[in-house]
Order: C-alpha cells, then structure tokens, then sequence
C-alpha cells in the first residue's frame, strides 16, 4: 500500500516538473519591452508602458518591475526545488519500505520547509499584488503540511501551484 501512495506521489510530482513553471509567461525573459499600449494580465498598463507614459516614474516602477522578476524566479525555483527533493524522498521511502505515516511526516517537513522559503520571497516583494500571490502560495503549501494525508494533498492541490505562478506571477 504504502508502496504505491509513494510512487503515485512521484508521478504526481513528476508531473508537474514536466509543467515547468520557470519562465513560462512570468515575464522574466530577456524579450524586448512591450510598447505603451501594452497592458498585463489585469488590464492594467505594465510598469514598462507606465513608463512610457511617465518618465518622472520610471525609475521606481523599474526597480518594481526587476524585483517582481527576480522574487517570481526565486519562488518558482524554490517549487521545482522543493518538488525534486520531495520526488527524491518518495523514492526513497520506496526502496527503504517506510510506511505511510513515516512518508506523510518527511513530506510535512519539507513542504513546511518550502512554505517558509516561500514566504521568506514574499516578505521580498516590493509590489503588493505579488507578494499577496507570494503569501496566498506559502498557505497553500502550508496547508499541505497540515494535511492528514500530504501525498493526497500533492496529488490535487499542490499541481494547481506551479500553473498559477506562471499565470499570475509577473510584472
């Protein structure tokens, strides 16, 4: 039993390494500035058409504008991170047999562990939307820590994460 949570877990996990949320639409490419008419996922002018339009602001909106990329990759690096140790933990209780309780407490440790990483880059973030993103993303994880079942947790809840971060966590 406990043999198949754990490998169904490395599947789960395994899926959503293969999703990739490192700079799939997260804005932190090197493309070229969008013009002035440019807006971000809300309807809003991007700070770069911002910008264009206010001069007098474009220092600060830039320096928003290059933490927002640099705390969007550091959130989705710590999520690729933290779901290749935590695919390295299952196979590894695979081959040292443990039982679903033993499994269950490794994966409440580590997803407790990257939830504080998490929010560690929210308290980063300069723009209050992002580090709402940001926090809203540590509960959730810290929600899987707290979970009676974490394997279950990562499996339905913790796959919604990375595509969410790629949607939504950008300049």
């Amino acid at each position: 039993m406990h043999r198949r949570s754990a490998t169904a877990l490395t599947l789960a996990l395994l899926a959503v390494l293969a999703t990739g949320c490192s700079d799939g639409g997260t804005g932190t490419g090197t493309d070229a500035a969008p013009g002035p008419s440019a807006t971000a996922g809300t309807g809003e002018p991007t700070p770069q058409a911002a910008a264009t339009t206010a001069p007098e602001s474009a220092a600060p909106t830039t320096g928003t504008a290059a933490n927002t990329a640099q705390v969007c990759r550091a959130v989705d690096q710590l999520i690729i991170d933290g779901s290749r140790q935590i695919t390295a933990d299952s196979a590894d209780a695979t081959r040292e047999e443990l039982t679903p309780e033993q499994l269950n407490g490794k994966l409440k440790g580590r997803l407790s562990r990257l939830a504080d990483d998490v929010r560690a880059q929210a308290r980063k973030a300069r723009d209050d939307r992002i580090r709402k993103l940001v926090e809203e993303t540590a509960t959730k994880i810290d929600a899987g820590a707290a979970a009676k079942s974490p394997a279950s947790w990562m499996g339905t809840d913790f796959v919604d994460i990375p595509p969410r971060l790629t949607r939504d966590c950008h300049v």
